[in-house]
């Protein structure tokens, strides 16, 4: 039998659901929650296989009752079942540990399939949010890595880049000459690159010097 927690701020969401969950064989729903923290307090009292959460709640919301659960409870699955699929709400819930996402509008059978889904170790994530999940992947990608750099390494790029020392780096910044290593450390960790030859074809390659 897979033990579901539902935290809902809607009533009348909670009883449909714990409704239509109540005529599967394999699942029980043994506790409701209206807000993030009684969702935190049940989960770590009643141990459920399965938590459907709301993220938009009053006292705490989804996303920081996601995290809290998941921090303490790692076995447990988080499904999101939400109505929001807006940035703000869809990266932070996921890096909180939610396990799966799914919108209220997602029929009841199919909330069904994505609870033993969750408890067999399948995420299920609404192909709105894969779309902005793949969309935002590509976008980091295309990132250049010096734009990881603080403005400090950069400007210490760009003078390795036209063939400055260490100490003539260190004179011109104003700066000690074990924070300019520390700085070349730093380049050649965010560059992925092995020596200063390479940091400096870095910035000719990417118009960083003249």
């Amino acid at each position: 039998m897979i033990k579901v927690l539902l935290v809902d701020d809607h009533e009348m969401v909670r009883m449909g659901l714990s409704a239509y969950l109540s005529t599967e064989e394999d699942i029980e729903v043994v506790g409701e929650a209206s807000n993030g923290k009684e969702g935190v307090a049940l989960a770590l009292q009643l141990q459920p296989d399965v938590i459907l959460m709301d993220l938009v709640m009053e006292v705490m919301d989804g996303i920081e009752a996601t995290k809290q659960i998941t921090s303490q409870l790692p076995a447990v699955k988080v499904i999101v079942l939400t109505s929001f699929v807006d940035d703000e709400k869809v990266y932070p819930v996921i890096e909180a540990g939610a396990f799966s996402y799914l919108l209220k509008t997602t029929r009841a059978p199919e909330i069904a399939q994505a609870i033993r889904a969750a408890f067999e170790g399948e995420s299920v994530v609404e192909s709105q949010v894969t779309n902005k999940m793949m969309q935002r992947m590509r976008t980091q990608q295309k990132k250049l890595l010096h734009e990881e750099l603080t403005p400090r390494e950069l400007d210490v790029l760009k003078l390795i880049g036209i063939g400055k020392t260490n100490q003539e780096i260190a004179d011109e910044l104003y700066i000690g000459i074990k924070t300019v290593k520390t700085h070349v450390s730093n380049i050649l960790a965010k560059l992925n690159v092995d020596d200063r030859t390479q940091i400096a074809i870095y910035a000719h390659r990417h118009g960083l010097v003249n």
